[in-house]
Order: C-alpha cells, then structure tokens, then sequence
C-alpha cells in the first residue's frame, strides 16, 4: 500500500487489515485494542477508503482528547492522506491561526472537543456535511469533561453515515446521544493479554516517602543498561510531579516533568527533550499515559499506585511497544496495599550505585519556527555550516509554530551558541539559548 514505508510499516497487522475489511460492510466500529498495537493507522486506512473526491466541505472529524494525540493523528493522515487536506485544532495557541486554516474548508478535521466546538458556534467552519465521525481514546472524549461539549458537537453533525471509536479501554455503557447503529465490536485486547514482553517487579521502599528509593531504582537500573534509559515517573497529583521533578533535578538527574498544570509551550519542550535523549526520565501524571508520540520507554515506574485498573494498563502501555521490551516497577511503601489490579512477576532490588543519570545530549531552543519560515532544514544546514557540527552530531529537530528544538552534544553546546550569536540564519539574527525542561 503506499506511504506506509513513509511510516516505516512494512506490512499491516491483522487488526488493521480486518478495520479495513469490515468497513465496507458495516456502518459503524468499536475497535479495541492495546495501546501502542498500532489504532491509528486501523482507523485511518477504512477513514481513506470511505473518503469521496474532495467536496470543498469537510468529509471526516476526528475528536481526540488531547492535543498531543491530535497532532499525532494528524501527521498520519497528512503522509497517508495525499490530496486531501488535513487541519488540527486543538487549544494552547492562536485560534486566529486556525480560523485562517480554516478559509480553504479541509477535507479532514482532527481536534479536541473543546476547540472543535468553539470554532463550530463561532461560525468557523461547518459540521452538517461530515459523513465519517472517529473518536480516538473514546473512554476519555466521554468522561464527564468531555460529554456536555460531545453531545453539543454531536448535534450538529447531521449526516453521520459512519462512526468508528476506538481505545485501549472500554465503557460500561455509551451515552445515547452518539450516532451508533447495530456497532461491530472488534477486540484484539485479549490477543495481547499475556503481554510476554512486560514485565512487572515490585520495588520495596523503607520510607513512605519514597523519593531516597526512586533514586535508587533510577540509579541502578542506568548501571545494569550501562546509563540512564528512557524511564516515566508516573504520579497521581500535580502538586507530586513538581515536588519528584525538583527533589530529582537538585539530585543532578536529567528529567523532566509534564502535567496539566503546566503552559502547553513547555509540556511540548518536555516531551521533545525526552524523546531526542536530553531528559532520559520523565516525571508526569497520568496525563502522559495515553496519547502522546514518546519512543523507545525501556522502564515505566509507579511512584503512586494508579487509581484505577484502566490507567494501570494505560500507563504500561506507554512501553513494550513495537515488539520491543519494557519494564514496569512498582514502588511499594511498608504500610501500603498493593491494588487489586497489580500482579508482580518478581521483587527488583536496588544497590547503591554511583552511575551518574546525566545525558550526552543537549537541546537548543531556537526563537523562531514554522510561522518564521524557518525549516528542519535550514537549522540542519545552519548546525553543519556554520556551528561545525557534523549531520551524525545533530539529532531530532522540532520546528513549532514560533519556536525551534534541536538535540546537539552537550560537551558542543557552548560552542554551538557562540557561534550562534555572531551569524545569521537565513539572513535574520535568531536568539539560541540551551533549553531548560
């Protein structure tokens, strides 16, 4: 099939060929699935064929719960979608951004509800025409949050003939107001219950407060990987995100944090330091547990116990993926009681190590981006040119709307921003600095 090798997906996976197979013969879907087994693309290939010749009206909406998942949607379809076109909504930058995108009507919408909805009573754009509804993570677009705005969308798209939901968890009953006819449910979660690549170990702490045994684990696990792996911290509050991050960094650990509470601008940074290798370890809420674009996560971490058995199974998931292997460990404090939904494999034991958990690498923020016209490839050619770094020096670079990230050596950066303060790039003076997470 074409593009998929843009995505590098050699052949599809049973599920996404039966996506594909049952569309033509069913109106509506419920495709659950593990995550990280590849959803998107088993909703956006039977979306391609149930797509007409572009119309000048919007042909699909796609709702995801947060921006990060719509983003990542969205540059799916953009590889696989050609001739159509895709635009995201989402909240946390300009909506008068949008609104521009919006004057040449998209063939494709991928957004949150939020932004979908405010765009649609604001006259924006025109939900009547939409013939293919998707809802990504449906569990979470229908919580309480959610399904005012839902049901207020929902009622505005008057020619829904396909509906396809999807998640990795699944809701004891849907809500009446969806556009759902005699569904096909397929689940392919119990094809992976045994999950033979995840493993489960049970850390024991002295203390309740369990940060001195957080470190510990961290500690041990960069020396038995031969340094610092890509790790998640998953917390239960905000206020313990902010309080793990600083007791870690002060620890001279290079992590960063990501919850709710924090500007969209710097969850980004976050999330970009951590997959280009600059923050080897992530501390977040359950926020990070679904959704977001993260690669290769060796080891998930439970500081706190998940609240539920879903976001257990949400937060693992964030590793194992891709035929990889991943490990999950539990923090255990002496008077807690391990949750019903927790079976361990085996008890981990930490050793006092002093394995540094710092990263060779470093990122550059750069103030200008997309809406500067400034590319991958002119900060690639820049970097080489002008700074002296090799193309093997430089590693995953991000261009934003009005802001650029790129992963450099460490032991290069001071020299990198010398350089940078004296040149030009494109013929305009641009402010690099070295990114905090």
């Amino acid at each position: 099939m074409p593009y998929l090798a843009e995505l590098g997906i050699e052949e599809l996976k049973p599920m996404q060929r039966r996506a594909m197979e049952e569309i033509s013969n069913r109106r509506d879907m419920i495709l659950l699935a593990p995550t990280g087994s590849g959803k998107t693309l088993a909703f956006v290939l039977p979306v391609l064929k149930l797509m007409r010749p572009p119309t000048g009206r919007v042909q699909c909406i796609v709702i995801a719960p947060g921006r990060e998942l719509v983003l990542q949607i969205a540059s799916v379809f953009r590889t696989m979608a050609k001739g159509f076109k895709v635009t995201e909504l989402y909240g946390g930058h300009k909506a008068e951004d949008e609104k521009n995108s919006l004057s040449v009507v998209p063939d494709i919408v991928v957004a949150t509800p939020g932004r979908l909805l405010d765009h649609a009573v604001r006259g924006n754009i025109d939900l009547t025409p939409v013939r293919i509804l998707v809802l990504d993570e449906f569990d979470k677009s229908l919580e309480l949050g959610f399904e005012d705005e839902m049901r207020r969308i929902v009622k505005r798209l008057k020619n829904v003939s396909h509906t396809i939901l999807t998640s990795a968890t699944d809701l004891d009953a849907l809500p009446d107001f969806l556009p759902l006819t005699a569904p096909l449910r397929l689940d392919f979660r119990e094809s992976r219950k045994e999950r033979p690549r995840l493993r489960v170990h049970r850390v024991d702490s002295d203390a309740n407060d369990k940060l001195e045994s957080l470190l510990s684990l961290l500690s041990t696990l960069a020396e038995k990987d031969g340094g610092p792996e890509r790790a998640i911290v998953f917390v239960n509050y905000r206020e313990s995100a902010d309080r793990v991050y600083n007791w870690l960094r002060k620890h001279r650990v290079d992590c960063a944090r990501y919850h709710g509470g924090m500007e969209q601008r710097d969850r980004e940074k976050a999330i970009e330091m951590f997959n280009n290798g600059s923050t080897p370890m992530l501390v977040a809420t359950d926020l990070a547990a679904r959704g977001l674009d993260i690669e290769q996560v060796r080891h998930i971490i439970h500081y706190h116990q998940p609240l539920t058995p879903e976001t257990f199974t949400h937060r693992n998931g964030r590793t194992a993926r891709a035929n990889a292997d991943g490990d999950v460990y539990v923090i255990v404090g002496p008077e807690e009681d391990v949750a019903d939904c927790i079976t361990f494999d085996d008890t981990f034991h930490t050793a006092a190590t002093d394995t540094p958990l710092r990263s060779g690498i470093a990122t550059l923020y750069i103030a200008a981006g997309k809406k500067e016209k400034l590319s991958k490839k002119d900060i690639l050619g820049f970097l080489t040119k002008e700074c002296g770094l090799t193309g093997t020096d430089v590693g995953k670079i991000l261009t934003a709307d009005h802001y650029s990230l790129a992963a450099v050596p460490r032991d290069r950066l001071r020299d990198v921003l010398d350089t940078a303060a004296k040149c030009k790039i494109k013929g305009k003076k641009i402010k690099f600095t070295a990114a905090e997470a």
